[in-house]
């Protein structure tokens, strides 16, 4: 048994990985965000039985001290914490470079500093852009459509040059879309999945022709356990997508089928990106996971879709989403 940071583990995945690592028999320490209401976020969701396991730090990735203290008396790190949301990335754009680069670099210098066993750092599909060619492999163009994906890049090239320049065991690991349990509100499938519950009479939503590559997030974390794990792929790009793409016009058709809702969708403005920011298309190879993993995804995504769905039909856990997030 080995000590793992997880950084950015009160956010979706990371919660996820926390539980998945803590079931799988690991000492985890979960990295949240200080904040004034001393919240762990999703973390505080999790089973006693897996928290008793969790040290819990608290601090800030732009934090170089504080940084380097989280790194410390720990064998390998997953790096999740970053800014995400896109359309706010338009808005915001310097909090995405402090964030997802400076922060990036902190951790990457502090594993340097303190001869880490292996870093996993958390890229994303979006620094494709749309795709060019399909499927799409880790050889794919890089495109910074949005300020988000720029930043994403950039962080993605520390990586890569701290694992060049320095030695720093760094595996890059690449999701495409993914959903599920506990997942922002921001995101689509929870933005169109909760005003259906509500009842909303109309839906409100963005561009729904693009397609994207989903995957359940049991998978990608999966995916992310096997990356920690698995020797001999230091400096390694690894794409973790199903391999199959659907338009947001079907997501949100399999929705309303799932809900029985009878509502109005509406395509609103304000919810549509910048016409040279919207990324059409995504559709993942992922022949090198399969290969260097050992990894392929398991949850077919009619499976996915309803187990998300009976999650956030619960009372509880819908409760902790607010209206006018997603009504916005």
């Amino acid at each position: 048994m080995s000590k793992i940071l997880v950084t950015g583990a009160e956010g979706f995945i990371g919660s996820h990985v926390v539980e998945r690592l803590v079931r799988d028999g690991e000492s985890v320490r979960a990295h949240v965000l200080y904040n004034s209401f001393n919240s762990w976020g999703w973390l505080e969701q999790l089973p006693e039985s897996v928290m008793q396991h969790v040290e819990v730090f608290v601090g800030d990735v732009r934090d170089v001290d504080r940084t380097r203290q989280a790194v410390r008396g720990v064998d390998r790190i997953l790096h999740l914490a970053s800014l995400i949301a896109i359309p706010y990335s338009y808005m915001a754009a310097r909090s995405y470079v402090d964030t997802n680069v400076i922060g990036a670099l902190n951790v990457l210098e502090a594993a340097r500093e303190q001869g880490i066993e292996r870093v996993v750092h958390t890229s994303t599909s979006e620094v494709y852009g749309s795709a060019q060619t399909v499927p799409m492999t880790e050889e794919h163009p890089v495109v910074g459509q949005s300020p988000y994906s720029a930043s994403k890049i950039a962080a993605d090239q520390l990586a890569t040059a701290y694992q060049r320049s320095f030695g720093v065991p760094v595996v890059t690991v690449r999701p495409f879309n993914v959903y599920g349990p506990r997942q922002s509100a921001r995101a689509f499938i929870p933005t169109v999945l909760l005003q259906l519950l509500d009842g909303a009479p109309q839906v409100r939503v963005g561009n729904l022709r693009p397609t994207r590559d989903l995957t359940f997030v049991e998978d990608t974390v999966a995916g992310f356990a096997a990356a920690l794990r698995v020797p001999g792929i230091e400096g390694e790009v690894i794409n973790l997508g199903s391999g199959f793409e659907k338009s947001m016009r079907e997501v949100v058709d399999s929705l309303v089928a799932l809900t029985g809702a009878r509502t109005e969708i509406v395509v609103a403005v304000e919810r549509v990106r910048p016409a040279d920011s919207e990324v059409d298309r995504l559709l993942s190879d992922n022949t090198r996971a399969r290969r260097l993993l050992g990894w392929s995804p398991s949850v077919p995504f009619d499976e996915g879709l309803r187990r998300t769905v009976a999650w956030f039909t619960e009372p509880a856990n819908r409760a902790s989403y607010k209206s006018r997030i997603y009504n916005q």
